[in-house]
């Protein structure tokens, strides 16, 4: 596929996957009305009120999370980075070089100039960040300065720049909503089948009209509300590698050079230390897993599953088929 397809299809199924995690929600919520508050159709009370419950933590994470992972990373001001290396001939042309390439890429993409910050971590990494374009930040490691060329370094910031254009903050933050209330939906109907609540409305059910129909569900639900947490996760992991794959698609657009960002992820992945600046929680924010993780190393089923980032043999042989190169 051509880079306009690849966008395309990653938006597609983006798309179809928040779909099946709002079903996911809804299905959880309908159990929830059904066997606890004895309702069957009707407004969806359970899930709306986990999901306004889960919504809050992700709002405040979606307004304030920028500032908490700069200052976990350590990431310093570009101006204040340069100021403290005045004497380093080398390193304020990596610097500069930096500047110039961020500032090219925001034309390109049409955005305003986000802020920069420099990571001090040797391996190569890079991450953007902040709720908006108006609002956004890009922090790259001092490892990934002095290992990328400029057209390397030019392919990781417009992937970042991507990431910043398709608004990605904003679509995890949803999904940090929709994990949320799933978790809670599954945490509430555990504790009332711990306590004993549900059970008169159960019985009601039973002696209604649902009959077998109502006792398959129950069992169905019981099954998703054991496997949620692992549901949830999974979705937003699928959500997250689908990200990143556009990202990468959007980025060869900013550039018109796939070759430079696929040069650029052989020699991130080529890195054998993590990056030990970025911990856990910013860990789905950067362009290649910080933690060295082997199921972000693989393809396979697990890995389908359960992986933050796209393997990345699999994201460098797509960025050569834009290219035409094999």
């Amino acid at each position: 596929m051509n880079l306009y397809e690849q966008q395309t299809a990653n938006r597609r199924k983006t798309w179809l996957i928040m779909f099946a995690f709002v079903a996911f929600l809804f299905v959880l919520g309908l159990g929830f009305d059904a066997f606890y508050l004895g309702t069957v159709g009707g407004f969806p009370f359970g899930s709306i009120l986990a999901l306004g419950v889960g919504s809050v933590s992700a709002i405040f994470s979606y307004f304030t999370g920028d500032k908490a992972v700069l200052l976990a990373t350590g990431a310093k001001p570009i101006e204040q980075i340069a100021a403290a290396t005045a004497g380093d001939e080398a390193e304020r042309l990596r610097l500069k070089q930096l500047e110039n390439v961020v500032e090219e890429m925001a034309i390109a993409s049409g955005l305003p100039r986000p802020r920069v910050y420099v990571v001090p971590d040797d391996d190569p990494n890079a991450f953007a960040t902040g709720r908006s374009p108006d609002h956004a930040s890009i922090a790259v490691t001092r490892g990934l300065l002095k290992s990328l060329d400029r057209d390397e370094l030019q392919g990781v910031v417009a992937h970042e720049m991507s990431h910043i254009r398709n608004f990605d903050i904003r679509v995890m933050t949803i999904v940090a909503a929709l994990v949320g209330a799933v978790a809670l939906i599954a945490d509430w109907s555990r504790r009332g089948m711990s306590w004993g609540g549900g059970r008169s409305s159960r019985d009601n059910d039973r002696e209604g009209s649902s009959g077998i129909g109502g006792i398959i569900f129950f069992v169905i639900w019981i099954v998703a509300i054991a496997l949620a947490p692992l549901v949830a996760q999974m979705l937003a992991m699928m959500v997250s590698r689908k990200r990143e794959y556009l990202a990468d698609a959007s980025g060869a657009e900013l550039t018109r050079n796939p070759i430079g960002l696929a040069r650029a992820l052989e020699k991130i992945e080529s890195a054998v230390a993590p990056t030990a600046a970025i911990n856990r929680g910013s860990a789905h924010l950067c362009i290649a897993d910080p933690l060295g993780r082997q199921v972000n190393l693989k393809e396979g089923f697990w890995s389908d599953l359960f992986a933050s980032h796209p393997p990345m043999q699999a994201r460098i042989s797509a960025l050569k088929e834009m290219a035409f190169q094999r």
